[in-house]
């Protein structure tokens, strides 16, 4: 007998989303099976992370259907969407951790919102993440003493904090140095296989979508103008397709010149 397909657990269908007269979104179509990782690619400013805003219920799609583990939350109440953002977290671009807190307490943050937990179970989880995350020693460490790249890495650990379904990473490897970017690849990666999570990331980087990545969407003009996978997508007949890969392949062979 023939498999039954899988449902998606997230779903965009024919979305659209302006800001005035700007066009942001084109009816753009795209799915995320359970325990799949999508990259969203493009230029910057083509929607890569209103498509995340839009998932986690801070923007409001102005058409079309936005999926969320399974729920159609595209007109859900902010009191709907506190139960979906139990099972999709957000590891944004800054980290968005607090500055008062230690690292410790921030990856605690969590797990004292739940009030499930004592603090000796709370401390022992905490130590497991930041170890998981390879930031164990920086646990009394505030966030101002960290790099970028290691507040990512902290951010992670406090969005797994939540036990969450899916985890939605926006640019992880920005403005971090290649050594750094490439750790939190194949953190990311690790994570998806030890956690079975589904996950998508939103990134200009070919090298980390083809790590991490069963399949992409490519954003353009407001439009998904491509969706498949990173091998189709190197056959794809799309001009800018083409020259976003070249443009990638510029940019590595620069960096080979610097090391």
């Amino acid at each position: 007998m023939p498999e039954t397909p899988q449902k998606p657990y997230i779903e965009f269908r024919e979305v659209c989303k302006a800001f005035g007269e700007k066009i942001i979104l084109d009816r753009v179509s795209f799915n995320v099976l359970p325990g799949e990782t999508v990259c969203i690619l493009g230029r910057s400013g083509v929607g890569k992370s209103v498509s995340l805003q839009l998932l986690m219920g801070f923007l409001k799609a102005d058409s079309g259907q936005v999926i969320v583990a399974g729920k159609d939350i595209t007109d859900s109440s902010e009191v709907d969407m506190e139960a979906i953002r139990k099972k999709v977290t957000m590891v944004f671009q800054n980290g968005a951790l607090f500055d008062s807190l230690t690292v410790g307490e921030n990856v605690a943050f969590p797990l004292r919102e739940t009030r499930e937990l004592n603090d000796e179970q709370i401390y022992e989880i905490v130590d497991g993440l930041l170890k998981m995350v390879g930031v164990q020693e920086m646990r009394d460490l505030l966030p101002s003493d960290l790099s970028t790249g290691m507040k990512r890495s902290v951010a992670i650990a406090r969005a797994l904090a939540a036990r969450p379904e899916c985890v939605l990473y926006d640019e992880p490897t920005t403005m971090v140095d290649p050594l750094m970017a490439q750790l939190l690849g194949d953190l990311i990666k690790r994570l998806k296989i030890q956690l079975n999570l589904t996950s998508i990331v939103v990134t200009h980087d070919m090298r980390l979508a083809k790590k991490l990545a069963d399949r992409v969407v490519f954003l353009y003009e407001g439009k998904a103008i491509f969706f498949g996978t990173t091998a189709e997508m190197e056959k794809s007949p799309e001009t800018i397709v083409q020259e976003f890969l070249e443009l990638d392949e510029l940019k590595l062979d620069e960096l080979k010149v610097k090391c």
